[in-house]
């Protein structure tokens, strides 16, 4: 017991205080021990990122589907157009080939 009373009291002032003691004790179970540690938070900013990266594409698809939807409505032509491509639709006196490549 004299020895671990001798070497504490060899420690410098501030590894003796209580209060520094019990703060790094506390700082060091938030970033290594905690539910919401240091890797955690990590790991989710970058999910963040990757999600708000896809937020953008998707926002951008979306832009262009909403105007190839006004560009569709606009004419008879246009909805011809889309219904011959997209769908295959055809008229009574014609005849569809459909060439597949491999």
């Amino acid at each position: 017991m004299q020895k671990i009373k001798a070497v504490f009291l060899n420690l410098p002032p501030i590894f003796r205080n209580i209060f520094f003691l019990t703060g790094v004790v506390f700082a060091v179970w938030m970033m290594f021990f905690d539910e919401n540690n240091m890797i955690v938070q990590y790991n989710r900013r970058h999910e963040l990122v990757a999600l708000q990266k896809k937020a953008g594409f998707y926002k951008k698809e979306i832009g262009k589907v909403e105007n190839q939807y006004q560009e569709i409505i606009a004419s008879p032509e246009s909805q011809e157009k889309f219904a011959r491509e997209n769908y295959l639709m055809k008229k009574d006196n014609e005849d569809v080939f459909v060439i597949v490549a491999k």
